[in-house]
Formats: structure tokens, C-alpha cells, sequence
């Protein structure tokens, strides 16, 4: 796929008319188009100049992006200077510029006139004072002659946009009051004073300037929605390291990330990004991989564990042999996802731009009709002219142009309010429309962060003993789920008690001596051998590992304690928002990295349609993709792994607590974190959808009404004047009508309707082996996992096993299932094992 850069695009039917152009070129398979990015992906064999001439002879401009890069480093920097925001400070001076000659224009157009304010002598002539109003409409007219070129370019290349129709408008309405300009000159030459006044109503010179002026208005929004849209790849680029520490003729030199290659060695200190994918040659520590998988769990690294670029070594020292660098990268494979995602994206096309190109040229035949029909039926050419003028300025496209953002423009009001962010015109457009949400786990139906579920002492054992052990055992431990003991036992204000003689027993638990007595803390298999665990705590522990927490065990010399599960908590309003949706006619899925019988858990908790665990970053992309085939998607994300999901979804939805680069990436963003505002904002999106249905309506309806009148085939003569007049208000009723979305409440489900919901494709379930005979299974029993982050690293290393399709792990259970699509020998399969300190005692 080739790609390349677009210029001078400023709708959809822009973009529309581009990929149609280049849809012709020979040898093209496909082409798509962004307006948000000004970008456009092409695949087949025709050459970059044939597309680049298809693009230029459609009225526009192309270039290949990225023709002259010479390595990944200068590659970000041209993408990020690529995305900079260039037209927001354009657009705004030349809406100021527009804003202080349109306020001088209606002083002399309207104050003078109407209401008698106060001119200089020399402009109390009618004539001096129609130029003076010439000559400041010609300026407006300069500045915003962007308007003329592209809409006149797009009217001699047979594509009329948006800008053709302001064009039209303000062209007629300049027009007409020069031609009236000039009347009234002949008229001052022959003394004739009641034409001169009679014409001197006649000037519109300020409607000529008013139309693109307004219109400025919703560029510049649009402009600024744009800019903020493309943050999300300069939010990835800013993750990638920009320097690295390598080793060279025996000594550390800190290098240009340019200039690390495959194979070099380089060393990561604890708090330091890692610069770039590689292997650990020598030390061990905790690696945080939320940039990567957006769970929020540390990772215990060691020799021959792989690491990834843009994720924070915690802990200790590492030496590492770099494996891939510059544009292989992990990171660099999820900005590039992000870019392709949003170069392939199809344009969310307006309503009143699929129209304008019936529309404009529909006018321009009635006008000119009507012009002809009057000079065949005797009249003559002045009061033919009239009429035509007429017709063109009582179909102005003010209404048609205000319909949509009006509305827009209300609605994302109105959800900026509730804390509900849309970020452009066309995603408060497309939200309504979804019709299967995709959900993360992790930190947006869940809260992110372990925390104590339940307490659970052995019998006999006092609950405050249990958490007096626990506290002061756990609070020597840098363990995840270890701080979530800590931290419940600040809250319950637990005395603090002295572990002597802690130590760390990897792979099995914690060891400590409290009050002169070995308190112990660990999984259920290494609690398991040191002290007597009953039935009836078993089946307790069973229990909630089937609700996906975690048991933690504690004893005290020789004697159970009991336990306290540990888990990624549900949301409160998590089961609430889901029921929401579905009662919408949505479909909710829910996608996660996480083991399978965690997820079930989750999801059962959540009430969702669907679960899909083991998903990684890449592969959430692929499974929105699947999930599109049925329907639109929206994928309601939090962290950096969501990036490429979140822009491949038809909307993506941003939990705003969440990591800055799913906030930039999505289409939506939920500022106040809260899961139940997803179906608020596609309440609200609805809302603003029939809102503009009713505001076209109108605008039509306005047009077959006033459009005959204006011809004057209702015999009655109406003059330019009174086609202005009723422009406004229709103009006024549309934006009237709009305004009644102040008083749509987002949060009241009681009026939601339902659509029929779609069915999900069977290909999801397919590929996560739901549905599939199992073929070749070998069960290995393991010693010394004690919770999930250590079923998370057999997993991995056994999937990571050619010939291994998948693995279920249990560390209830000491075992893990091994899908195999070949025979995969035993010993590989307990190497892999045993090379991360875990023990194999058979393999079945």
C-alpha cells in the first residue's frame, strides 16, 4: 500500500471526487481517502506519477509520503511536521481580518440606513456610499477567496462542493448589487432621484460579504477538531526513545536511537525507557508494559525474556541484545497501524455535501429556465434578470449549509457540558449510528488497579489477626497484588507490625518472622505443603478463582490463616452501561489481554454479549475489523494498546482517565471517565442525527416553496430584496430548530429505541478456537506459579513455542492445556517452562 499526501481538500465531496479520479487510473485495486489526515492510501501496480497527474487533473494536489526519508528517526520527524495544524492559524486571521471589514460594512449598510447612525458627509450621497460599500465587500471577498477558488475549481471540474455553493451565493448577491450599482449611476446622471433610492435598496453588498464570513466560522471549528483528531499519531511518535545507552569497544556510550542497530548490546537502568526491542542477556526486573498491553501489572523480566521498546524498566539493571530497531519495533508497528487505520478510514461524508452536487447545478438551471421562459414570453431582459437573480439568491445555500453544523454544533455543546467530548462534526455524526461496542477490560470496565475483593479467615482465626499477618508481611513485597493488601490495610487503619527476616521466594510466596513466630504468604500449592488447608477453604478458593480473583494464602507456624482474594475489580457503573446499550439494540463486546477464565468472569459481572480474551494489541485491531463486516463499530478504550483499535473502529470511544494516546486517537472522549456516558453520548448522537434530518427537511421544503415564487409563476413579481429576506429566515428556523437540543436530556434512557440488533460474525469465535475440535492437547503439570501474572508468563513462553496454538494455564490447578497444531517434543515444552524458575513434574 502506497501513500501519499493531499492538498486542497475541504469537504467530503472533495475527497469523494479524488478517489474517484484515482479509481480510474489503470492498474489502481483500491483507493481511499482521508479528509482528516489529508491523506489517501492506494494499492495495485500504477505508477506514483499516473496517480499523482489522476489527483492533479481533478483540481487538486498529491505528493508521496515520505519520498525522501533516509532512516526511522527522520521518518517520525517528517510525520510529525506532516500533522502539524497549519490552516487553524490561517483560518483565524482571516476570520478576524473578515470580522472588523463585515462590522464596517453594516455600519454604513444597516446603521446608516436603518436606524440613522451617524456617516460622514461625503457618504450621506447614495452613490459614494454604494461604492464605499463595494469597495469593503470586494475586501471580505479577497480574503476569503479560498472560498471562490476551490468552489469554482470544483464547479469547472465537474465535482461541486460546499464552497461552490457559498461561492454561488455571495457571487449572486455581489453581482446583482453591482448591476443595481450601475442603474442607479445612470439614474443620478438623468436626475432621476426615486430610482436612485428605489436602486440604492436594492445593494447587498453585505450578504455578498456576510455568507463567507459565516462560513469561516465552521472552517475554523472543523480546522481545530482536525488538528486535534491527528494528535494521536504525534502522541505515539513522542513515546518512541529518543536515545540509547549501547556498549562499544568495552565502554557504556549514549547514542542517537538512529543509530542502534540489530544485534548491538544496551543497557536499561531501573526508570528508564527501554529504546528498543531486544532480548535480556544478564539481570533481572519488573518491566511496566502499559504503553504496550494496557495492563497495568508489571512484568517479571529475566535473562532471555524479551523486552519492547517504550516500556519502563521498574526495577533492576539489564543488559539486553537488541532484536528490532527503527521502524520493527513494537511501538513503531503500532504507529503504523494508527496511520494506516486513518489514511484507509473511509470519510464520514456530510448529509449536506452528499446534496451539493444536485443541488448547485439544479439551481443553476432553474435560474437560467427562468430567465429564457421570461424573454419567451415578451418580457424584458431587466425583469428577466431579476427573476433569475432572485432564484439564486432565495436558494442560498445558508440554510442547506447551516443544517448540519448548527445542529453539530449544539449537540457537541451539549455533551462538552455532561463531560462527553466529541472531537469532530463527523464523529457526533457516526456515534448514533453504532451498532456493536467493543469494550477493554482493563481500566474502563474494570477499575485498572488490583484491589481486596474478600476476606476469608481459616476457622478459628480472627479476621484482624489474618490482616495484621497479611499487612506486615506484604508490605516488604513490590508485588502488584502485594500493594493491594498494603493499601487495604491503610484503609482499615491495621497497626503496623515488623516482618524480620523477609525474604522474596520466587515462583512460590513471601517468608517472614512477626512476633517470634514464621508467618508465611503465598499461592495455595506452596501454602499448601507448609500447613493443612480444609475442604471447605478449598472450595471457597475454587470459588472465587472461577470470579477471576486471585487467593492469597497466609500462614503462621504451621497453621492456616486463611485467605484474601485480590482482583481487578468491576466498575460500578460497568453493568449499568452495558444493559443501556443493549436495550439500544447494541451489541456489546468486550476484548482484553487476559486469560480466559478471568475475562468469563468479568464479563459475566458486566452482562456483555460476548468476551474475547488473549487479545493483543494488534490483534484488537484485527478483531475490530472482523466485527465490522456485521455492523459500525465503536471501541471504547483507555490505554496506549488501544491506539490502533480505537482508530480502526468506526468511532472510537476514550475513557478520559485514560493514557493520552487513546485519548487522541478516539473520535469521542468520556471526560469524566464514566462507562454509562457511551451510551449517553450515542443518546446524544441520535439526537443530533434527527435534528439535522429535520433541519434538511426544512431547508428542501423552504426551496420548493420559495424557488417557484422566486420565478414568479405564482404571478407575483418578487424582487431579490424579499429572496433575501426569506433566505434569513429560513436560515433563522434552522438554527431555532437546532437550539432545541438544550433541552434534550442525554442521561434519560427512558426514551432510548431500540434497533434490531446485528449478529456477530462466527470468524471471531473461530479464531480464538471457541468453536474448533480440540486436535492435539498434552496437559504439564507445574510447580511454583502462585497467581495470574505467573500464568501470564507460562503462557507466553509456551505460546511463543512453534507448533503451540494456544495454552490455558491455571495456577489453582498447577497445569497447563497446550493446544498444539503439530508434535511439539516435551523436552521444548519444559524448557520453556523452566527457563522463567518454574517447575515441570509431568506432562501428560
Amino acid at each position: 500500500m502506497k501513500q501519499y499526501n493531499v492538498t486542497g481538500m475541504s469537504c467530503a465531496s472533495c475527497s469523494a471526487h479524488v478517489e474517484k479520479a484515482v479509481k480510474k487510473v489503470p492498474g489502481v485495486t483500491s483507493c481511499s481517502v482521508s479528509l482528516l489526515t489529508n491523506s489517501m492510501a492506494v494499492e495495485g501496480t500504477a505508477k506514483p506519477s499516473e496517480i499523482i497527474k489522476a489527483v492533479e487533473n481533478a483540481g487538486y494536489g498529491a505528493s508521496v509520503k515520505g519520498a525522501a526519508r533516509e532512516s526511522a528517526g527522520t521518518k517520525l520527524a517528517e510525520e510529525e511536521e506532516a500533522l502539524k495544524d497549519k490552516e487553524t492559524p490561517v483560518l483565524k486571521k482571516r476570520l478576524f481580518s473578515s470580522v472588523v471589514f463585515l462590522l464596517i460594512l453594516m455600519y454604513f449598510s444597516m446603521g446608516h440606513m436603518m436606524l440613522g447612525w451617524p456617516v460622514p458627509p461625503i457618504f450621506e450621497n447614495a452613490a459614494s456610499q454604494a461604492v464605499l460599500e463595494m469597495l469593503i465587500a470586494i475586501v471580505v471577498l479577497v480574503i476569503n477567496r479560498k472560498f471562490f477558488t476551490s468552489g469554482f475549481r470544483g464547479l469547472f471540474h465537474g465535482a461541486p462542493n460546499m464552497d461552490t455553493l457559498v461561492a454561488l451565493g455571495s457571487t449572486a448577491s455581489f453581482g446583482y448589487s453591482l448591476a443595481e450599482l450601475f442603474l442607479m449611476i445612470d439614474a443620478m446622471g438623468r436626475g432621476d432621484a426615486a430610482a436612485v433610492a428605489r436602486y440604492s435598496m436594492n445593494l447587498y453588498f453585505e450578504s455578498a460579504a456576510m455568507i463567507p464570513t459565516l462560513i469561516t466560522v465552521g472552517k475554523l471549528l472543523e480546522a481545530m477538531s482536525k488538528g486535534r483528531t491527528t494528535d494521536a499519531l504525534k502522541s505515539l511518535m513522542k513515546l518512541a526513545p529518543k536515545t540509547a545507552v549501547i556498549e562499544r569497544d568495552g565502554a557504556e556510550t549514549e547514542v542517537p536511537i538512529e543509530e542502534v542497530h540489530r544485534d548491538d548490546i544496551f543497557v536499561v537502568r531501573p526508570g528508564e525507557n527501554i529504546p528498543v526491542d531486544g532480548v535480556i542477556l544478564d539481570g533481572s526486573t519488573a518491566v511496566n508494559e502499559s504503553a504496550l498491553t494496557g495492563e497495568s501489572i508489571p512484568v517479571d523480566k529475566a535473562a532471555g525474556d524479551r523486552v519492547s521498546a517504550a516500556t519502563i524498566n521498574q526495577s533492576g539493571f539489564i543488559r539486553c541484545r537488541a532484536t528490532r530497531v527503527g521502524e520493527d519495533t513494537t511501538l513503531s508497528q503500532i504507529i503504523q497501524m494508527v496511520s494506516d487505520a486513518a489514511a484507509t478510514k473511509a470519510p464520514l461524508a456530510r448529509i449536506a455535501d452528499r446534496v451539493s452536487a444536485i443541488f448547485v447545478p439544479a439551481v443553476m438551471g432553474i435560474a437560467l429556465l427562468t430567465f429564457a421562459g421570461w424573454l419567451l414570453a415578451g418580457r424584458d431582459v431587466g425583469f428577466a434578470i431579476a427573476r433569475a437573480i432572485t432564484v439564486l439568491v432565495i436558494s442560498c445555500p445558508c440554510a442547506l449549509g447551516l443544517a448540519t453544523p448548527v445542529a453539530i454544533m449544539v449537540g457537541s455543546g451539549m455533551g462538552a457540558k455532561n463531560g462527553i467530548l466529541y472531537k469532530t462534526a463527523q464523529s457526533l455524526e457516526e456515534t448514533g449510528r453504532v451498532q456493536i461496542v467493543a469494550l477493554d477490560k482493563t481500566g474502563t470496565i474494570t477499575a485498572g488497579v488490583p484491589k481486596v475483593t474478600d476476606i476469608v479467615p481459616a476457622e478459628g482465626i480472627d479476621e484482624e489477626l489474618l490482616l495484621k499477618r497479611a499487612y506486615a508481611l506484604e508490605q516488604k513485597s513490590e508485588h502488584p497484588l502485594a500493594k493491594a493488601v498494603v493499601e487495604y490495610g491503610k484503609e482499615m487503619q491495621v497497626p503496623a507490625e515488623e516482618a524480620e527476616g523477609f525474604q522474596a521466594l520466587p515462583g512460590n510466596g513471601l517468608r517472614g518472622v512477626i512476633g517470634g513466630k514464621t508467618v508465611l504468604g503465598g499461592s495455595r500449592a506452596f501454602i499448601g505443603e507448609k500447613a493443612a488447608i480444609s475442604a471447605e477453604m478449598n472450595r471457597q478458593a475454587d470459588e472465587l478463582s472461577g470470579q477471576g480473583k486471585t487467593p492469597l494464602f497466609f500462614a503462621e507456624d504451621g497453621r492456616l490463616l486463611g485467605m484474601i482474594a485480590v482482583a481487578d475489580v468491576i466498575k460500578e457503573d460497568s453493568p449499568q452501561a452495558v444493559e443501556e446499550l443493549r436495550k439500544m439494540g447494541i451489541r456489546v463486546v468486550m476484548l482484553t489481554g487476559d486469560n480466559a477464565r478471568t475475562a468469563k468472569a468479568i464479563g459475566k459481572q458486566a452482562g456483555v454479549d460476548r468476551v474475547i480474551a488473549g487479545v493483543l494489541p494488534d490483534g484488537k485491531e484485527s478483531v475490530i475489523r472482523a466485527l465490522q463486516k456485521s455492523g459500525k463499530v465503536a471501541m471504547v478504550g483507555d490505554g496506549i494498546n488501544d491506539a490502533p483499535a480505537l482508530t480502526r473502529a468506526d468511532i472510537g470511544i476514550a475513557i478520559g482517565a485514560g493514557a493520552d494516546v487513546a485519548v487522541d486517537a478516539a473520535d469521542v472522549v468520556l471526560m469524566k471517565s464514566r462507562l454509562t456516558d457511551v451510551s449517553a453520548a450515542i443518546r446524544m448522537s441520535r439526537a443530533t442525527i434527527r435534528n439535522i434530518h429535520e433541519n434538511l427537511f426544512w431547508a428542501f421544503f423552504y426551496n420548493i416553496i420559495c424557488i417557484p415564487l422566486a420565478m414568479g409563476l405564482y404571478g407575483f413579481a418578487m424582487k431579490p430584496m424579499y429572496g433575501a429576506a426569506a433566505m434569513s429566515i429560513s436560515s433563522f428556523t434552522v438554527c431555532m430548530n437546532a437550539l432545541r437540543l438544550n433541552l434534550f436530556r442525554l442521561h434519560d434512557a427512558s426514551g432510548d429505541r431500540s434497533q434490531k440488533p446485528v449478529e456477530l460474525p462466527e470468524e471471531i469465535l473461530e479464531e480464538k478456537g471457541e468453536n474448533k475440535e480440540e486436535a492435539m492437547k498434552k496437559t504439564l503439570k507445574i510447580e511454583g506459579m502462585m497467581c495470574g501474572h505467573c500464568e501470564a508468563t507460562v503462557k507466553k513462553a509456551l505460546e511463543g513455542l512453534d507448533g503451540v496454538a494456544g495454552a490455558e494455564v491455571s495456577h489453582e490447578k498447577g497445569q497447563a492445556v497446550v493446544e498444539l497444531t503439530k508434535d511439539v517434543d516435551d523436552a521444548v515444552l519444559k524448557k520453556a517452562v523452566e527457563d522463567h524458575d518454574y517447575k515441570v513434574v509431568d506432562i501428560a
